[in-house]
């Protein structure tokens, strides 16, 4: 995957390789590739310091940063505020909210992985970064992206399910149904020639509905 595109504007498209930087952070100064190193990596943006929605965010994926360790996930949040800001916001929530928050966060004042990440959306604000989401796999590859406007906080458990549905195609070569929870079903790839469809049909080892729809269990 190494010979990935890497994109020279800030839109950024699935498979591409995650523009790697160093960056100033409450856990010290990192190059983000070398930090990430081979483990996945949720790097998410967020408008601001010590705002509602954002704190419902991060005392969200604080609270369940095991279930992501676990899943060999890293996260790492940014927004343009200083780390100075950061610490102090970091500590407020740790004393209201009885959350410690043990991943970093970047100080981006130079806006310089906003620009490159394109969380900068000048329709909606130029001084804030929007709620967005990037899943990076062990590889540096981009494997999906999720926006959400500054108004709605959001959703971990939605978070946490495309990681274990991208994981579980990667190791089983399968896809996954819609609403998709470790343990159900998954879908077997349609087969993509006349033979291979008439196997299909014939395989008694599969929950079929037709010859291009077929589920299994793990």
């Amino acid at each position: 995957m190494d010979n990935a595109p890497t994109p020279t504007a800030s839109i950024l498209r699935l498979g591409d390789i995650a523009p790697d930087f160093e960056a100033s952070t409450t856990h010290g100064p990192l190059s983000f590739h070398e930090w990430k190193g081979d483990s996945w990596c949720l790097l998410f943006s967020h408008p601001a310091d010590f705002t509602p929605v954002c704190t419902t965010e991060f005392v969200g994926f604080a609270s369940r940063a095991d279930e992501f360790a676990k899943r060999n996930v890293k996260l790492i949040g940014n927004s343009i505020d200083s780390v100075f800001s950061h610490i102090a916001w970091m500590r407020n929530i740790e004393q209201t909210q009885g959350v410690k928050v043990g991943f970093p966060v970047i100080a981006d004042l130079d806006q310089k992985v906003a620009q490159a990440y394109g969380m900068v959306h000048e329709p909606v604000a130029v001084t804030a970064t929007v709620r967005t989401v990037f899943f990076i796999d062990p590889e540096h590859v981009l494997r999906a992206m999720i926006y959400y406007p500054l108004s709605a906080g959001r959703n971990i458990d939605e978070i946490m399910q495309l990681i274990d549905a991208m994981q579980t195609s990667d190791v089983h070569g399968v896809a996954t149904p819609a609403g998709w929870k470790p343990g159900d079903d998954v879908i077997i790839p349609p087969p993509a020639t006349a033979a291979a469809a008439d196997e299909r049909v014939a395989d008694e080892s599969l929950k079929l509905t037709d010859w291009y729809f077929a589920k299994k269990s793990l």
